[in-house]
C-alpha cells in the first residue's frame, strides 16, 4: 500500500473545511451594533446602532444616560408608566437616552452627515426615534428584531419613504413591562 504525501493529506483536509463566507454589509454593520451595545449602561435594554452610508461607518451610539448624570447600572432604574392608546400600561425606563438617538447625536457633535445613510439597531425604534431618524435624512432602518410597540413607527416610516428591514420577525420583550 502507497503512502500518502503530505501534500495530499493536506488537500483533503482543506476539502472538508466549510469555505469561509464574508458577512453582508447588512450582516457586518449589525454585528458591530452588537459590539457597540456592550458599552450600553441600562441592563433592560442593551443595545447598540450604527449610522452608515456607501459601505462605510459614520458613527456609533448606545443605550446610555445623558453625559455628567447617573447610569441605571450604578443607581437603578428610573421606571415610569405609560399609557398606550389601546389604554394598556407598560413600564419603561426613561434615565437613558436610546442608542440611536445617541448616534445621532454624536453625528451632530462630530459635523458628520447622516443624509441618505442607513441605520443599523437592535430592535424597530420608538416613536421619538422614528422621527429623529426621519428628519436626519435616514433612508434605510435595519433592525435585529421588532419591537413590541413599533407598529406605530413603522408606519411612519412608510408614510415618510424610509425603508425598514428586520433580520428577524422575534419579537423584543422586556421583563417588568
Amino acid at each position: 500500500m502507497k503512502k500518502e504525501s503530505k501534500k495530499h493529506k493536506h488537500a483533503k483536509k482543506q476539502e472538508k473545511k466549510e469555505k469561509y463566507v464574508r458577512p453582508s454589509w447588512d450582516e457586518y454593520f449589525m454585528e458591530v451594533a452588537r459590539a457597540i451595545a456592550k458599552r450600553a449602561t441600562c441592563d433592560r435594554g442593551r443595545s447598540g446602532c450604527v449610522i452608515a452610508r456607501n459601505k462605510q461607518l459614520l458613527v456609533t451610539g448606545y443605550v446610555g444616560s445623558p453625559v455628567g448624570l447617573p447610569h441605571c447600572d450604578d443607581v437603578g432604574h428610573l421606571m415610569k408608566k405609560v399609557i398606550h392608546d389601546d389604554d394598556s400600561v407598560s413600564q419603561h425606563c426613561m434615565r437613558t437616552v436610546h442608542a440611536e438617538q445617541n448616534a445621532i447625536c454624536q453625528a451632530a457633535k462630530l459635523g458628520v452627515s447622516i443624509d441618505g445613510a442607513t441605520l443599523y439597531c437592535k430592535m424597530t425604534p420608538c416613536r421619538v426615534c422614528a422621527m429623529l431618524i426621519i428628519n436626519s435624512g435616514i433612508k434605510r432602518v435595519v433592525c435585529e428584531k421588532k419591537y413590541h410597540g413599533g407598529e406605530e413607527s413603522e408606519q411612519m416610516f412608510r408614510e415618510a419613504g424610509v425603508k425598514i428591514e428586520f433580520f428577524t420577525d422575534n419579537l423584543e420583550e422586556y421583563d417588568n413591562m
